[in-house]
């Protein structure tokens, strides 16, 4: 620009622009700048005749965030302000005001749903964390059912307790636990017990009662089944024997159907998740010596004839050493999930 400002003292601004390809109202653009120097490049705007004063709106403002109107959009505050007999302004002028606060939003506090801690709970030997839960059992008719509670010992997989009742209640869960305390002498300090977020599982009455025993409670997040697993996994179980009805025509039925299965799946099913234990074995601390005596067993079969085993001496299944309700992903010096 400079160039095109010498050349055109010698000919006329015209020229000088042609000659060194220069847009004219770039040039003069240019010379303007120089000619008012770069600090009154832009001008103030002088504000409007017709525009609020501060005083009026902060009162607008005070109106937008009283608790009348805090949960109302600016077209709804003018109507209702008209209903009312005043006008203040525009619904633009109360959009402008918002965003110039910064406020084209939700203008109250905003409800933050509580952080749920991930459950990781530990089980080293049995009564050391129980899980329970409840499920239902369809009745006779339809939107009829019977409710059955079980507490199961994750460890072990051995189901330490359960009842058959007509209602879903927390005194009923509350008497459940405690009687299985005693019948598994639990001593203050020594079990946790899990369990979802229902109403019998958070309520008063089983709270105060693991205060009183000294049991630890947890419970599983929000809509997180996977939180609560050997629960649900043993309830598949048992509706998904073959011999589990549809229906049960009354109470006595359901508790008829119960007993004899938690006598199979505690004394006669071989459990996958415990080395093909039985639970009643490992619970009770005979399943080292069942260990034993399967290893006799493959051992006499190994000397018999070792090459059906291509010289490598067979071994049971391992019995679990740890159990995890979500396993630390940062504990890989712990043992194993089994």
């Amino acid at each position: 620009m400079n160039m095109t400002a010498s050349l055109a003292k010698e000919v006329n601004i015209r020229q000088a622009c042609t000659a060194l390809a220069v847009p004219r109202a770039s040039f003069y653009r240019w010379q303007g700048r120089q000619d008012m120097g770069e600090a009154s490049t832009k001008k103030l705007r002088p504000a409007p005749p017709l525009a609020l004063s501060d005083e009026e709106e902060k009162t607008i403002l005070d109106i937008l965030h009283s608790d009348s109107f805090v949960d109302q959009p600016p077209q709804e505050i003018y109507n209702t302000l008209l209903d009312e007999g005043r006008y203040l302004c525009s619904v633009r002028t109360m959009y402008r005001i918002l965003e110039k606060h910064g406020e084209v939003k939700e203008r109250r506090n905003q409800l933050t749903h509580p952080h749920y801690q991930k459950p990781e709970l530990l089980a080293c030997a049995p009564n050391q964390l129980w899980s329970w839960d409840i499920t239902k059992l369809k009745g006779p008719a339809k939107w009829t059912y019977y409710y059955l509670y079980v507490i199961i010992d994750v460890f072990s997989r051995y189901v330490v307790g359960w009842m058959v009742a007509h209602r879903e209640l927390a005194s009923l869960a509350q008497k459940l636990i405690e009687e299985t305390c005693k019948k598994q002498n639990i001593q203050p300090g020594q079990l946790t017990i899990h369990a979802d977020r229902g109403s019998s599982m958070k309520s008063k009455p089983v709270a105060f009662l693991m205060a009183d025993l000294g049991i630890t409670k947890s419970h599983s997040r929000p809509y997180v089944s996977n939180d609560n697993p050997y629960s649900e996994s043993h309830f598949k179980t048992l509706k998904y024997r073959p011999e589990f009805p549809g229906n049960f025509g009354a109470i006595m039925d359901a508790r008829g159907f119960c007993q004899p299965f938690f006598n199979w799946y505690n004394r006669e099913h071989y459990h996958s998740g415990i080395g093909f234990m039985t639970p009643e074995n490992l619970h009770y601390g005979r399943a080292e010596q069942v260990v034993k005596e399967r290893q006799a067993v493959l051992d006499a079969a190994y000397e018999k004839n070792p090459k059906r085993f291509k010289g490598k001496t067979p071994t049971p299944a391992e019995l679990p050493t740890a159990v995890w309700i979500n396993k630390p992903a940062s504990s890989s010096s712990e043992p194993a999930l089994h």
